[in-house]
C-alpha cells in the first residue's frame, strides 16, 4: 500500500521529482531517462512506469531553461531508448512465447495477452504504432508480435515510426506547450489527465474483457 501512495505521488508530482533528479544527476538525466523509457518498452513485467507523463514533463522542465539540459539530444536518446526496448521485447517475445502469462499473475495477466493478441490481430503492423500511446498496451504489443513471429524487418519499420511519433509528440509537446501559463499553473491537473486519457482505452479492454467472459 505504501509503494502504491508513492506511485501516485511520483505519476502526480512527476515535475518536482524530475527537478530533484536534474539537480542531483544533471547531465546523467539523460541516462536516468534513457533506462526508464528503455524498461518500460523492453520488458512486459514493467507496464507501470510513467512514460506518457515522463516525457511531458521533462518536456516541460527543459523549455523552463536552467536544467542544463538539450531538449533535442533528450528526444534523440529517448527515441534510441524507445526503439531499442521494444526490439529486446520482440526478442523476448519470440523466445518466452505465452508461457510467463498465467491466470494467477497479477502483473503478467493472461486476459492481458488475449487483449494485446487481439488489438494485435485486428490492426495488424499498426498496432505497434497505436500501442505506443496506450500504458500496457505499449509494453505487451511488441511482446506478442516476437510470440506471433511477425516478421523482424516488418515489426521495426512500425516500431521506429511508433517510437518516434510516441516520444517526438509528448517530450516536445511539454516543451513547446508545458510554458503556457494555463497549462504551467495548472500543471498537475495537466499530468492527471494525460493519464486518464492514456489509461481509459487499456481500463475500457479489461472491463469489456470480463462482460465478454460473463457472456459466454
Amino acid at each position: 500500500m505504501e509503494f502504491f501512495s508513492q506511485f501516485i505521488d511520483f505519476i502526480l508530482h512527476i515535475d518536482k521529482h524530475l527537478e530533484t533528479i536534474i539537480q542531483e544527476y544533471q547531465t546523467w538525466t539523460y541516462f536516468i531517462l534513457f533506462l526508464i523509457i528503455f524498461a518500460e518498452t523492453g520488458f512486459v513485467v514493467t507496464p507501470f512506469l510513467p512514460g506518457d507523463s515522463l516525457l511531458f514533463a521533462m518536456g516541460t522542465l527543459i523549455a523552463g531553461g536552467n536544467t542544463g539540459l538539450s531538449i533535442w539530444l533528450m528526444l534523440g536518446i529517448l527515441i534510441a531508448a524507445a526503439i531499442l526496448g521494444n526490439s529486446l521485447n520482440y526478442k523476448l517475445g519470440s523466445i518466452l512465447g505465452i508461457r510467463v502469462f498465467k491466470e494467477k499473475n497479477k502483473i503478467l495477466k493472461l486476459e492481458y495477452y488475449h487483449q494485446s493478441h487481439e488489438f494485435f490481430e485486428k490492426h495488424g503492423g499498426k498496432a505497434i504504432i497505436f500501442s505506443r500511446f496506450l500504458p500496457i498496451f505499449r509494453t505487451i504489443a511488441p511482446f506478442v508480435a516476437g510470440i506471433a513471429k511477425m516478421p523482424f524487418g516488418r515489426f521495426t519499420y512500425y516500431n521506429v515510426v511508433g517510437g518516434f511519433a510516441w516520444i517526438t509528440s509528448l517530450l516536445l509537446g511539454g516543451y513547446f506547450i508545458g510554458q503556457i501559463p494555463i497549462v504551467k499553473n495548472n500543471f498537475d491537473i495537466v499530468i492527471i489527465f494525460i493519464a486518464v486519457v492514456t489509461f481509459v482505452p487499456a481500463v475500457w479492454a479489461a472491463i469489456k474483457g470480463k462482460m465478454s467472459k460473463k457472456t459466454v
